[in-house]
């Protein structure tokens, strides 16, 4: 029968060893979930955005658990090192306790109390000598006594420090292998959901790059990364395009725009019409000056974020029957009409997308 501290090793191993079996079963229940995806109609891709952003979040609070838990095992790892520091003091304590202990033996050794000095002891005739030994060895047998108490006293501490510090060794090594499992499935989830996204992108005419593999741009999970660059600078690789040509937008505009494109073509039976979607700084004062008053002042237009489109087609018109379809269903997608366009300056052309009502549907 296996030792407690062995047998605890044993069921941490057998346990280590079975997160592979879980990771290896998430990896094909994400792809059977990215199959069923693909067979979805490509035109809801906001739904895949939002799974995409799910997932992320997940594997953001999962990752945020494991530093978590490892600043625990830091913790515990310096009290691991408080136990072992108190053991190596022990042992030494031990050997230190068991010096005297051989010395006396060895005296005895060196000094015995043969026959002929015990015998005047019990005839009543003993010398001095002889009872000055007898003290001596009632002395080492106390001491010696005393030593073996403590020494086994010691033992115990010593074998309680050990297994404490081997039942903590043993957690730490499980806790930290469980949570790095569960962030290794949540990434290979939300790597697998983006690139399913991506592909549903190419299908619908995105043209990604050559051979159709995720962009930066166009990765929903770096859409607020574009939000770091001053209106009208974002790279041109942090932008994903639109299936009309010429144009992007920030990803997740991009993503809610071609959904809507795709309803509105589905209506009328032809594309949206575009006539300008994200702006750089030097074409937004272009604009701006040939066009006073129908131009926001550069460095301040949502088209410099990639979050703004001018359509054509009859959306342009206010009261066409375009445009009122935009009104009653733009929204379903994040994009709306604002207010200021009515009127000030009117522009029905001037549609924005904001990710916070996509967010709410």
């Amino acid at each position: 029968m296996p030792a407690p501290r062995s047998a605890g090793l044993i069921a941490v191993v057998m346990a280590m060893a079975s997160l592979f079996v879980p990771s290896a079963q998430a990896g094909a229940q994400v792809r059977t979930e990215l199959r069923v995806q693909e067979r979805r109609d490509p035109a809801n891709l906001t739904e895949l955005r939002k799974e995409a952003e799910r997932s992320a979040k997940e594997l953001e609070d999962a990752t945020k658990a494991l530093e978590k838990r490892r600043a625990t095992i830091a913790a515990s790892e310096k009290e691991l090192k408080t136990k072992l520091t108190a053991l190596q003091g022990l042992e030494q304590r031990l050997s230190v306790m068991r010096q005297p202990v051989s010395q006396m033996v060895e005296l005895l050794y060196e000094q015995p109390i043969a026959a002929n000095n015990v015998t005047p002891f019990l005839s009543g005739n003993a010398d001095e000598r002889t009872l000055r030994a007898l003290s001596d060895v009632t002395q080492i047998v106390a001491v010696r006594q005393q030593a073996v108490e403590q020494t086994s006293a010691l033992f115990k501490e010593t074998e309680r420090l050990a297994g404490e510090a081997q039942e903590l060794r043993a957690g730490n090594l499980l806790a930290e292998a469980q949570l790095a499992a569960e962030v290794d499935t949540l990434r290979l989830r939300s790597d697998k959901i983006v690139k399913s996204l991506t592909a549903a992108l190419v299908k619908m005419g995105i043209k990604i790059d050559k051979v159709g593999r995720a962009a930066l741009g166009c990765n929903p999970l770096r859409a607020a990364t574009a939000g770091d660059y001053p209106n009208g600078l974002i790279p041109r690789g942090m932008l994903c395009p639109l299936q009309q040509k010429g144009f992007s937008l920030r990803a997740d505009a991009t993503i809610a725009f071609v959904s809507l494109n795709e309803a509105y073509r589905k209506r009328f039976g032809k594309q949206m019409c575009v006539t300008d979607a994200y702006r750089s700084l030097a074409e937004q004062q272009s604009v701006y000056y040939r066009r006073p008053g129908f131009a926001a002042v550069p460095g301040r237009s949502n088209h410099g974020l990639g979050l703004a489109v001018d359509l054509c087609g009859g959306v342009e018109r206010s009261g066409s029957a375009e445009f009122v379809w935009m009104e009653k269903n733009s929204k379903r997608y994040g994009w709306f009409h604002p207010s200021w366009a009515y009127s000030s300056p009117f522009e029905p052309w001037h549609w924005e997308y904001d990710p916070k009502i996509d967010s709410l549907l």
